[in-house]
């Protein structure tokens, strides 16, 4: 019975024994790594770390940003919790963006009373399209001439100030609003997501894209360039009504799961929230330049320093000299020997500037060797046509090819010998060459001016002498039936109406 009443208290002394032992190995532990033996900010402070923190925007869970953006569009429903939210768009269906101003009382008080301009822009989520954007946008050019990728639905929108769109940035439209003012802007998005898929087979899934918001404030100098605030949201386009059937099909698929299946599910709310993100980088369409990644930098295909103008030539190399051979004053082809800084200087003066990282260490006979599927694939229907001729050194035919000769005094005297049955030595004649694409009377006396370095004006009429001696006025018409690679023998003869002249063709 004793022995009874003993064991509750072994019982207790052993747990109690456990508890020390617990506690006294847990301060071990700290005492062995110390606080400066294991620090997670030494590990974060690597450089892989480092990287991947520069792809993020700034931490905003405790700062009030100074504007939001919300399309009035609902999110689906079939995206997991920790992902990003995914909206559905029809084709050509106005949308609205309420523009509301976040700001605290006293925050950003140098914008208070005035105008901010918002640039509204629809561009790729993918990294591989991304890089490739200008000659995706430009094959959608290619198939859809006149038409814009985003457009503005400017009766159906409120506060809109000043609204623009550049012909030649599809995807981009920008206007002012103010921001202590109700603003709601309506846009339509033209592309299709599918429009920019590798293989066009059906049923094969769409790209998705991002809408970007970058508003901007007003610099001393008036211009609005100043960053302010940057969102975006991902998407989906479909064919008019498709967003509609695809929200419902993952509303569907959604009740068939499991309720534990569905916990690890975003709901689907009714309108969409653009986050915010890096800013846009202010290259402009015409620079041709391969956007970067979304929220990344350090991964983008930048147009090199110096280069961002398509009307940038820079001046040639000596040393290419040698490689690059003259077939007329301004026009260089590319030999297989030119080096991949000589294949580079070819690109520039040929206005390939936008393609020059794409074939950054390509050679001359790496780009000889490329078929034109190849180009057109890289650089797109346009471009990739005009690269391939270039390459090819195809050199457009003209439409009439006449060679002239001027008659002197010397071939005169000689022709005149010969009538009389004088012997007479070999004349030697230089011709020239002239190419003639309208195939009008005007064409022709500009490129015989040219020829002889005078001012067209100082050619009255061109005559052609016909059968007996008779000149015959050349015309528009008798051109059109010049014979190819005809050869004429130019005289001149004063014009007695003015200080001109007019010009035989014999």
């Amino acid at each position: 019975m004793a022995w009874a009443l003993k064991l509750p208290l072994t019982d207790e002394v052993i747990e109690s024994g456990l508890v020390q032992d617990f506690d006294a190995s847990l301060s071990g532990i700290g005492q062995e790594l110390g606080a400066g033996a294991y620090s997670m900010s030494d590990v974060l402070a690597l450089p892989i770390f480092k990287q991947e923190e520069s792809n993020l925007p700034p931490d905003t869970d405790n700062k009030i940003l100074p504007f939001q953006y919300v399309l009035c569009a609902a999110t689906s429903p079939a995206v997991k919790l920790h992902d990003e939210t995914l909206t559905y768009l029809n084709q050509g269906q106005s949308y609205e963006i309420r523009m509301l101003d976040n700001r605290k009382m006293g925050e950003l008080p140098e914008i208070t009373g005035k105008m901010v301009k918002s640039i509204i822009r629809v561009v790729f989520h993918d990294r591989r399209l991304q890089y490739t954007e200008h000659q995706q946008l430009e094959g959608w050019r290619w198939n859809r001439p006149g038409d814009r990728i985003l457009d503005l639905d400017i009766p159906m929108s409120v506060g809109m100030i000043d609204p623009r769109a550049n012909p030649t940035q599809l995807n981009t439209v920008e206007f002012l609003w103010d921001p202590s003012k109700r603003t709601s802007v309506f846009i339509q998005v033209h592309c299709i997501s599918t429009e920019f898929t590798m293989r066009k087979h059906g049923g094969e899934k769409g790209v998705p894209f991002r809408i970007q918001i970058d508003t901007f404030k007003e610099n001393e100098g008036g211009e609005y360039t100043e960053h302010l605030h940057s969102a975006s949201c991902q998407v989906k386009v479909f064919k008019p009504k498709g967003a509609d059937r695809k929200q419902k099909t993952d509303r569907e698929k959604m009740e068939k799961r499991a309720p534990q299946e569905k916990e690890k599910y975003q709901p689907s709310y009714e309108t969409t929230i653009l986050t915010e993100c890096s800013p846009w980088p202010e290259v402009t369409y015409v620079n041709n330049s391969p956007s970067p990644g979304f929220n990344s930098t350090h991964n983008s295909f930048p147009v090199a320093e110096g280069n961002g103008s398509p009307n940038h030539q820079p001046e040639p190399v000596v040393q290419a000299a040698d490689l690059l051979s003259s077939t007329c004053e301004n026009n260089w082809n590319l030999l297989p020997a030119a080096t991949p800084q000589d294949a580079q200087q070819w690109l520039h003066r040929n206005r390939f500037s936008p393609f020059c990282r794409l074939f950054t260490n390509f050679s001359g006979a790496d780009l000889l060797k490329l078929t034109r599927e190849d180009v057109i694939q890289i650089c797109g229907p346009a471009d990739g046509i005009r690269l391939f001729n270039a390459l090819k050194g195809r050199v457009v035919r003209p439409r009439l090819t006449i060679y002239v000769c001027q008659e002197s005094q010397q071939a005169r005297e000689q022709q005149q010998k010969h009538e009389n049955g004088d012997a007479a030595t070999s004349t030697f004649f230089v011709y020239h060459a002239i190419y003639l694409e309208e195939l009008t009377a005007a064409e022709l006396t500009e490129k015989i001016a040219q020829l002889f370095n005078i001012s067209p004006r100082q050619i009255s009429q061109i005559f052609k002498q016909g059968p007996t001696g008779i000149h015959v006025l050349v015309s528009d018409e008798m051109i059109q039936n010049f014979q190819d690679e005809v050869c004429f023998v130019l005289d001149t003869m004063k014009d007695d109406t003015n200080d001109g002249y007019h010009i035989i063709l014999k």
